[in-house]
């Protein structure tokens, strides 16, 4: 795998066009935001050997970035500084911003679905996390998988618990900056009900992991799937009060109802300041339960460590 690849760097003028909306915002979008209190994310003793294919602390998925419980409001851009954090912990492994799992392993890792379901996009965003894959599960769960060098799975291919959908890289822009002392991860976005969620358990929650903690998937792909059922008016109220009139009629556009409302949830969850209305886009509201493992094969790696504990 080239440096090039890893990072998500080609085709470079789109590349750049899209740098520019991270940087300097577009429609709807405000520009991201960054400070000193930024360097924070920065690990050359951890990062340098995983750009580098190997692992720093044997056989184990160091998490960095966790979800934030506090995050500041989205109308205020992407912000990665660190001026209000706390993860479900209580601790302030994370940043403003943050609204998935960082899981950090070895460039060029093979990338396992975490649970059986539908693939519903595969993209490309310098600006938003780089090459992503989305997996739409059932029973109003989808996630989503970032930072991606290679997708091995292509849109409507149904794939089984722990079975193959990417190689790891560290492609977007935050890969391309702080490269070589930035983590390589993969972001992981966990979406309940179309909003994005924490999958470790607070205190009085249900995990949202089997078992309670992120654990390698062992054994054959396996699972079963039942695609998810949709609202359509409630999918189809949140693209009508879409801001940006592109967006909206990009969306409105899509046929069926299930894509549609799929790229409806990606679109309302990367952009969220075009998109003013929320509603739950399913037939129903679906509870916290247990369905997920770590996306990565018991063959890798024994557990998950955090990076504050290092």
């Amino acid at each position: 795998m080239t440096l090039a690849e890893a990072m998500g760097l080609h085709p470079w003028r789109l590349r750049v066009r899209q740098a520019k909306v991270a940087l300097a915002g577009e429609d709807d979008v405000p520009a991201s935001k960054w400070g000193p209190s930024s360097l924070k994310l920065l690990n050359p003793r951890l990062g340098i050997p995983l750009w580098r294919g190997r692992a720093p602390v044997p056989r184990k998925v160091i998490l960095s970035n966790l979800f934030n419980h506090t995050q500041t409001p989205v109308e205020a851009g992407w912000s990665v500084k660190r001026t209000q954090v706390r993860d479900f912990r209580g601790r302030v492994a994370t940043y403003d911003s943050h609204n998935g799992t960082d899981l950090c392993i070895p460039v060029g890792t093979t990338v396992l679905t975490a649970a059986p379901g539908e693939v519903v996009r595969v993209v490309s965003e310098f600006n938003r996390g780089g090459l992503k894959v989305f997996i739409d599960h059932g029973r109003g769960l989808m996630t989503c998988y970032a930072h991606l060098a290679r997708a091995l799975v292509g849109e409507g291919q149904l794939v089984g618990r722990g079975e193959p959908i990417a190689i790891s890289g560290y492609s977007g822009l935050d890969g391309f900056i702080t490269f070589p002392f930035g983590l390589p991860h993969i972001h992981f976005n966990t979406w309940l009900n179309g909003e994005p969620v924490d999958p470790f358990a607070r205190e009085g929650e249900v995990s949202v992991w089997h078992g309670g903690v992120p654990v390698p998937v062992d054994g054959e792909a396996k699972g079963e799937f039942a695609p998810s059922v949709y609202d359509e008016a409630a999918v189809d109220e949140v693209i009508a009060g879409c801001l940006t009139p592109r967006s909206r009629a990009e969306l409105a556009g899509i046929e069926p109802l299930s894509r549609r409302a799929a790229r409806t949830i990606i679109a309302s969850n990367y952009y969220p300041t075009r998109f003013p209305v929320r509603r739950n886009p399913y037939d129903q509201r679906w509870e916290r339960e247990e369905r997920l493992d770590m996306p990565f094969s018991a063959a890798d790696f024994d557990a998950a460590v955090f990076a504050d504990d290092l």
